[in-house]
């Protein structure tokens, strides 16, 4: 049985990632497509809810001048989630995103709590299953700066020539997104392949890192000297530093960042380049490629990549999934150069001289989680 799967708040960032992640796997999963005009249009709304057998209810107003104005907002789309199920008389499984700020007793902590009390009601009343995820501080790739999360915020930052400032050198837990996706995933499957399993939960998602704001600025500093400016790949010690990392990278201007130009030794013997510096370990291969032929067309999940050209005429595509803009960058074995490839970037190499193209290859996805991480995809 393939699960129909909705998410309210579909284009905002936890939305889009997983959005995008459900879309990998065809076999198992269908996307029923949420709009937020839906919330205005109380027959889409209606189709859209009777349409799943899973609704991910994401969409929340987390930060506005009046307090008040977030706690009717978020309180008024749990309530109209409600009465739309009622009305096409659906029991979908519903996951609703909780904060760990339930318990600061704010209006946006109030109205996650209550919103998250009268979906698991509903649920009760209605022989349905329910999760309520209590989420700490989420970030990851293409957040929003200044709203989504403080690593957003630091992360543009920093690459677009600002001076991030510590307001409070608090505690931060703190999950990476593609790391929540997962577990929203392997809930969904467990409780929809599991009668045993319970009907109406609350979970309390677990933190996968943990740091002060000031370590947190001193980590993306690190990113900043050794990547940033000098393009060498620095230490990452561990996963929770790895989705810094893969995070900081997708920050920043990619269009005007890339190409980065090689110091290129010539001497009587011949040339030298280096072509990666780094500070971690990794895999280096080389290709060559007949003149016309494309190699890629895929992205990666969590794999770090770099291409460099040394010999012959290159061109490299990037497109960041479910965009249409498409980055172009021409590479020549003349000026030898290298461009890296960001996470959720589909991705090619195509020859475009009339000589033998020789690249080189760095790749390193530092632990292997298990899960698949490189995926077939058209850049055009």
């Amino acid at each position: 049985m393939i699960l129909k799967i909705g998410i309210t708040g579909q284009a905002g960032f936890v939305g889009t990632h997983l959005y995008n992640t459900i879309g990998l796997y065809p076999e198992k999963y269908e996307r029923v497509p949420f709009e937020d005009a839906y919330f205005d249009d109380t027959a889409r709304f209606n189709a859209f809810v009777s349409s799943c057998d899973v609704i991910v209810h994401l969409a929340a107003l987390n930060r506005h001048n009046d307090p008040e104005v977030i706690y009717a907002t978020n309180i008024g789309l749990v309530k109209q989630l409600i009465v739309a199920m009622k009305e096409t008389h659906s029991r979908p499984y519903v996951l609703f995103s909780s904060s760990t700020q339930e318990e600061r007793h704010n209006l946006y902590g109030k109205s996650k709590f209550e919103g998250r009390e009268l979906l698991a009601d509903w649920a009760k009343s209605n022989g349905a299953k329910f999760t309520g995820l209590i989420i700490p501080n989420v970030y990851g790739p293409f957040g929003n700066p200044y709203y989504n999360s403080v690593v957003a915020t630091f992360c543009h930052q920093l690459t677009h020539n600002e001076t991030p400032r510590i307001e409070v050198d608090g505690d931060m837990k703190l999950i990476y997104v593609g790391e929540l996706v997962r577990l929203i995933l392997d809930k969904i499957d467990q409780q929809l392949s599991d009668s045993n399993s319970i009907s109406v939960e609350s979970l309390l998602v677990p933190c996968t890192g943990e740091c002060k704001v000031t370590e947190l600025l001193g980590i993306l500093n690190r990113f900043m000297d050794t990547y940033f400016r000098n393009g060498i790949f620095p230490q990452l010690n561990n996963s929770f530093e790895i989705n810094l990392f893969n995070t900081f990278r997708c920050y920043m201007d990619i269009a005007h960042h890339y190409p980065v130009n090689l110091v290129k030794h010539t001497d009587v013997r011949g040339s030298f380049v280096e072509t990666v510096k780094l500070e971690t370990g990794g895999q280096v291969s080389f290709s060559t490629t007949l003149p016309g032929i494309t190699r890629g067309n895929h992205f990666h999940t969590r794999k770090i990549e770099r291409f460099a050209v040394i010999k012959g005429k290159a061109l490299i595509r990037l497109r960041r999934i479910a965009t249409e803009q498409v980055l172009d960058f021409e590479l020549s074995g003349d000026q030898p150069a290298y461009v890296d490839m960001p996470i959720w970037y589909t991705h090619n190499i195509k020859n475009i001289g009339e000589d033998e193209l020789y690249a080189i290859f760095w790749i390193n996805e530092f632990f292997d989680a298990g899960d698949p991480d490189t995926f077939f995809e058209n850049v055009e």
